[in-house]
């Protein structure tokens, strides 16, 4: 009541709970305030079906026991906070006592969070006038506030620590916290973290869709948008304001301006935000050695980064600054196992890591780093697959890590190959023209053991041009052949034949006859595919002849000369060489050549109708070429056992070697 100028504030009767005053109105605490301080929900949402089955599992937490925790992490403009405001619309009813909601960033000050400041503003959501001065007494007014009857949502938004979220722990109900670095100590706490990727293909252009209408843009032209927003709602969100603003502006004007990567952050903003600006916030909270790998990001030429990667590239505290670029999901895991873990830098991340260093100085020789260690690497990769003849001397670069094993040589090609053409396409450009040329002979057994064909050719036509420009005619002749090869492998003899021509035109310039050996085995083969195997035993001999000297050469003539032999019916001359090639090949200890050779004797041992023999061959080649991982010469050798098989009428065999296909067709 009001006596003169003085307010007085009286209860009469029996209270239960708490009393609080908000101007001059006296309120029970059945009588607070609800607040609804999470932003309402878009219209346009797609996706996000197994998070929210997440939330909804954490509704089935609720008790009065004490409050559930549930984080999403994930790279900034991800939809992180829109998922959190639809889950709250569609909630409500589980939260009596209203929804809270705090930007963390916006109270994040050198020392940390000021939780006070956090807690005044929920205690002022509830309605409180007079809200304590003391941290710890707002904590505690805030555990009143929302006890038992009381339940409310909490979003803590940017959240960098698990420290700031347990001081905001309301007393009952759901706490969901949202970040751009992996939260740890949540997991330690008990809570659920789930990392928030960004939209697959199928679920952005359904978005974008929803915004257009049907009659606007194809739904080609709206998958390659989503593709260079790399699945982020901010960035979709630019792109989808542009066309929304501008009713004129064709879909394919947009692509056109996204496909300029140095135009491309710039494009995705709108006045709700930018990429750009998401991630110059990152990187300004990088510690130093960590903004130096960050560079490496934006200068490597391909998509992965390793620590041996970074080490050899001279940068500081390489694992230090990894583990960091993750927190802050800037890189991802790509392989968990074996003996080195690779990461992947997000699409718009590298670009806006290029643009941190397009002026730096020593960008170039940053890159010169990295091409030596792909091409050293590479070549011992090469030569722990097999002793084949080469013409570059031993890899280059600084001391690097060999391998145990051709197979896991063959593994680790197989994991870089992104990178490793990438190496490729940059040293092309800066005209590094002795990086291109021997990276693409190093490449020889990646390519014919797994078949990249579109790399094979696209790195190959470079290093002959580079080969070229280096004066190398003998580096021509080689990466012409092997590029024979690809298109041999392909079934386009003609472009084979072309590569061959123009190879041997060049034999009179050089002195090495195991080049001429090369191109003649490599004829020899179009002859078996057009059906002239006399020819062709004709040209393998010739090829065994040139490589004299060079056991592995022989051994490898010796093999092709042995299928030409069969396919002209000359089954027992056949194995002849065979066992002569493989009696070189055990003393050698050329593994590669012991898987190969078997496969070509149960041939032969087939077409003089010995079936057993066949099989035992076959079956031999097959386990040979599974320790090598090798699953094309596996496979060829699988399929024979299954013809076998049939023609024996041994079902066992058949089904066995049948799953087994399966099994390397499936990967």
């Amino acid at each position: 009541m009001t006596d003169g100028h003085r307010t007085v504030n009286t209860v009469s009767g029996t209270v239960h709970g708490m009393v609080v005053q908000a101007g001059t109105v006296v309120m029970s605490a059945s009588g607070l305030a609800v607040p609804r301080q999470i932003r309402g929900p878009r219209r346009a949402f797609v996706n996000r079906e197994s998070e929210f089955a997440r939330l909804d599992a954490a509704l089935g937490r609720l008790d009065d026991a004490g409050p559930a925790v549930l984080a999403f992490t994930g790279l900034g403009g991800v939809g992180k906070t829109e998922l959190v405001a639809q889950f709250a619309a569609r909630s409500a009813a589980h939260f009596p006592g209203g929804q809270l909601y705090a930007d963390l960033a916006v109270h994040r000050h050198p020392g940390g969070v000021d939780v006070g400041e956090v807690l005044g503003g929920f205690l002022r959501g509830f309605g409180l006038p007079h809200v304590p001065d003391a941290p710890a007494e707002r904590a505690a007014a805030f555990r009143t506030v929302t006890a038992a009857g009381r339940r409310v949502l909490v979003f803590l938004d940017n959240v960098e620590h698990a420290a700031e979220v347990r001081a905001l722990l309301p007393a009952t109900g759901l706490l969901v916290a949202a970040g751009r670095r992996r939260l740890p100590g949540l997991v330690l706490d008990g809570a659920e973290v789930v990392r928030l990727d960004p939209l697959p293909a199928g679920a952005g252009c359904e978005l974008v869709r929803g915004w257009l209408g049907p009659g606007r843009g194809t739904d080609a032209e709206l998958a390659r948008l989503v593709e260079f927003c790399g699945g982020l709602p901010l960035a979709l969100n630019a792109v989808g304001f542009r066309l929304l603003d501008r009713e004129e502006l064709r879909v394919d004007r947009v692509l056109a301006e996204l496909t300029d990567k140095e135009r491309r952050l710039s494009s995705l903003s709108n006045e709700e935000g930018a990429v750009e600006d998401v991630l110059d916030s990152v990187h300004r909270q990088l510690p130093e050695y960590t903004r130096t790998l960050y560079r490496l990001l934006g200068v490597n030429p391909g998509p992965l980064v390793s620590v041996e990667l970074a080490e050899a590239a001279g940068v500081p505290r390489a694992a230090d600054g990894l583990a960091d670029l993750r927190s802050a999901h800037l890189v991802d895991d790509v392989a968990e196992d074996g003996p080195e873990r690779r990461y992947r830098a997000h699409d718009l991340v590298r670009l806006h890591a290029a643009g941190t260093v397009r002026e730096l100085p020593d960008r170039l020789e940053l890159l010169a780093r990295i091409v030596d260690y792909y091409r050293g690497r590479a070549g011992l990769a090469d030569r722990a697959i097999g002793d084949r003849f080469r013409l570059q001397e031993g890899p280059g670069g600084t001391a690097l890590p060999g391998f145990g094993s051709g197979a896991e040589a063959l593994e680790w090609l197989q994991s870089e190959r992104a990178n490793l053409l990438g190496a490729v396409r940059a040293a092309a450009e800066q005209r590094w023209h002795g990086e291109v040329w021997r990276l693409c002979e190093s490449l020889w057994p990646l390519y014919h053991g797994r078949k990249h064909y579109g790399d094979w050719v696209e790195s190959h036509l470079l290093g002959i041009e580079a080969a070229r420009e280096d004066n190398r005619p003998d580096a021509v002749i080689r990466l012409r052949n092997q590029l024979g090869r690809a298109y041999y492998e392909r079934a386009e003899y003609p472009l084979a034949a072309e590569q061959l021509a123009a190879a041997a035109a060049l034999l009179p310039e050089v002195d090495e006859p195991r080049l001429a050996g090369v191109l003649w085995e490599t004829d020899g083969l179009l002859c078996l595919a057009d059906g002239r195997p006399e020819r062709a035993v004709a040209l393998f001999t010739r090829a065994r002849e040139a490589n004299e000297g060079d056991p592995h050469g022989v051994v490898v003539q010796s093999y092709n000369l042995a299928q030409a032999l069969v396919a002209a019916g000359r089954a027992e001359e056949a194995l002849a060489v065979l066992e002569e090639a493989t009696a070189v090949a055990g003393r050698e200890g050329d593994a590669p050549m012991l898987m190969r050779l078997p496969l070509v004797e149960a041939r032969a041992e087939r077409a003089l109708r010995r079936s057993a023999a066949a099989v035992g061959a076959a079956e031999l080649s097959a386990g040979r070429a599974r320790e090598l991982g090798q699953p094309k010469k596996e496979a060829a050798a699988r399929e024979l056992l299954v013809e076998l098989a049939e023609e024996l009428g041994d079902t066992a065999l058949a089904d066995r070697n049948r799953a087994r296909l399966r099994e390397l067709r499936g990967r």
